[in-house]
């Protein structure tokens, strides 16, 4: 059958969950050896490859035709709060730049809502109106089952990209995250992506180093910070503090600079970049004494808003 379609055309489309996919590359940068993130552009020559080795035909004759990238995101006041609106920019003009349709959804105080409907029915829609001949899905979550066979219906083969490791989380708790078993079962092509980058499953012509961005990259390939901890199925998302090396640096300095309702912002000493905390964090003092221009010592860490104060203590109160 798949000698049939040596010279024809197979058209590609690939699909993210964007928290899915950041909460992976966030472990490949700091839980892994590799040390550094998933590549976009190396995730798309990677799929092109393995389907061309699996369908027998020249790479030149599979083509990703469309790409859709789909995540919950804060209101653009809150982002600049938490100082997480410039990381986003960036990681737009990655996924512009690589020519990825996004779908951004309004983030709940509860986090994601409705972003597995919105890809499954997307991708459906799609799938039926220009035919495509492979749909890949970068998601490990069962809901999307039904999207599975819905499309396996149409003749449209689906490739499933999943990861399975573990990791540490904030509370020093051991997590898993694994790709639905029964996610993969339905798939024509069941990719587990972990043993083809630990060498487990080698495929000819592809090197897993393909998918991962190089260091002299890194800077132009950051991603937006990570937004919440649990989408709307429950999963554990991992703040980066779950992974990264603890610093070994002197405790900071700064002065309060803001405060809200449990939590306040501290100056650093990059000008004018603020850090936030929690009243959690307080050591030495209760929120209700604290006031803006008190002088405060911490420890920079981070967690799933990015960079934050940790074991805050009240040096000085401002007079």
């Amino acid at each position: 059958m798949f000698n049939e379609r040596k010279n024809s055309l197979s058209r590609i489309a690939v699909f993210y969950d964007g928290n899915y996919f950041y909460h992976v590359s966030n472990y490949y940068c700091y839980g892994h050896a590799r040390r550094t993130r998933l590549s976009i552009p190396g995730i798309h020559e990677f799929i092109v490859k393995y389907i061309a080795s699996y369908e027998g035909i020249a790479p030149r004759f599979c083509q990703i035709v469309d790409c859709h990238y789909f995540r919950g995101r804060l209101p653009a006041m809150e982002a600049n709060e938490r100082q997480i609106l410039l990381n986003e920019r960036i990681f737009d003009d990655i996924l512009m730049r690589e020519g990825i349709v996004t779908h951004y959804l309004p983030m709940t105080k509860s986090g994601e809502k409705g972003v597995d409907v919105s890809l499954a029915l997307e991708a459906l829609e799609l799938s039926i109106l220009k035919q495509y001949n492979v749909v890949v899905l970068i998601a490990s979550d069962g809901d999307y089952v039904p999207l599975i066979r819905k499309l396996n219906s149409l003749g449209t083969r689906v490739m499933v990209c999943g990861w399975d490791f573990e990791y540490t989380d904030d509370q020093g708790n051991a997590r898993y995250t694994s790709t639905s078993s029964r996610l993969m079962s339905e798939a024509a092509y069941a990719v587990k992506m972990h043993d083809i980058i630990n060498g487990v499953q080698r495929i000819p012509g592809i090197n897993p180093d393909m998918l991962f961005v190089s260091r002299d990259q890194e800077n132009e390939q950051a991603e937006p910070l990570a937004i919440s901890q649990e989408s709307e199925r429950g999963a554990e998302y991992y703040s980066p503090s779950s992974y990264r090396e603890e610093s070994r640096s002197a405790r900071k300095q700064g002065r309060i600079v803001q405060l809200r309702s449990g939590y306040g912002f501290i100056s650093s000493d990059v000008s004018g970049k603020n850090i936030f905390f929690f009243i959690e964090e307080l050591r030495n003092c209760s929120f209700d004494e604290l006031a803006p221009g008190d002088l405060m010592e911490y420890d920079l860490g981070y967690n799933d808003r990015g960079e934050c104060c940790k074991n805050v203590t009240l040096v000085k109160k401002n007079s």
